[in-house]
């Protein structure tokens, strides 16, 4: 039992890097990574996983919007439109809807549903909806570049939905992020990512403020499986100058459905 538990923490710690390398090529798909890891390779409650992935996450997220911002792939206004309606949900959610939700979450005879299951089932579900999105965006031959003019209400709503999930399931929200910024903000499909990685940090961090007190961390832990996805983050950025992230991403939205339909078998049959 040691041995497989040090074997299943060295590979969360690999898996670690491709939390970053997924960032780094799509703008998107860490949170999706990083609570899988937490729960399944480090032994971490799952909702206490969802705070860690708020933190890898979203300092992976902020050197990788650094980098895109001196390539001048970061769109400011997008950022502050989208960040304001966002960081105001996700820091309410975290700080006072899931500490006050009760451990039990419905009861009828043998079936409970607990929150811890309930957060990791949520989680399953998005990862699902992420992977078909995914799996859609790589085979559409749509062109980058969209004309028109920004919609800038559902450009504020899509920031609160996008906060909601965030706040609820630690996910930083990229695979919706993209599709919005693309359509909505009519950015470029490069400045989306740039854009995208920047709003994420922003919800990420202010997520985790509002966990600060309410939970006890592993710093060691968390501290280390950040500077592997900031590694992992570098790589990816390097790599998107010489692999088309669209083309990436049917392949990881397959894994992705995967792993989400996994968790559900496990969690709800084995």
């Amino acid at each position: 039992m040691f041995y497989q538990s040090k074997d299943l923490e060295i590979a969360g710690y690999i898996a670690a890097i491709f939390v970053g390398i997924s960032l780094g090529l799509i703008g998107g798909g860490g949170s999706i990574l990083t609570v899988p890891i937490m729960v399944y390779l480090f032994s971490v409650d799952e909702v206490l996983a969802t705070s860690y992935s708020l933190f890898v996450v979203g300092s992976s997220s902020a050197i990788g919007a650094l980098t895109q911002a001196r390539k001048k792939l970061v769109d400011a206004k997008t950022v502050l439109i989208f960040g304001l309606p966002t960081l105001v949900t996700v820091f309410l959610i975290r700080k006072f809807l899931l500490p006050g939700l009760p451990s039990i979450l419905w009861e009828n005879g043998s079936l409970v549903l607990t929150k811890n299951l309930a957060m990791l089932l949520l989680f399953s579900i998005l990862m699902i909806l992420a992977a078909i999105a995914m799996i859609r965006s790589g085979k559409s031959n749509q062109e980058e570049d969209l004309v028109g003019d920004r919609n800038y209400f559902l450009i504020l709503l899509s920031g609160v939905l996008i906060g909601s999930l965030t706040g609820l399931v630690g996910a930083g929200g990229g695979f919706l992020l993209i599709p919005a910024l693309v359509f909505f903000a009519k950015l470029p499909m490069k400045m989306a990512v740039g854009t995208s990685l920047s709003i994420i940090a922003i919800n990420s961090f202010f997520g985790f403020m509002g966990d600060l007190g309410n939970y006890d961390f592993d710093w060691l832990l968390l501290g280390s499986v950040t500077a592997l996805a900031v590694l992992g983050i570098f790589i990816g950025t390097k790599l998107s100058n010489y692999i088309p992230g669209k083309k990436l991403k049917p392949a990881f939205g397959w894994f992705v459905l995967l792993m989400g339909i996994y968790i559900i078998i496990k969690e709800l049959f084995l």
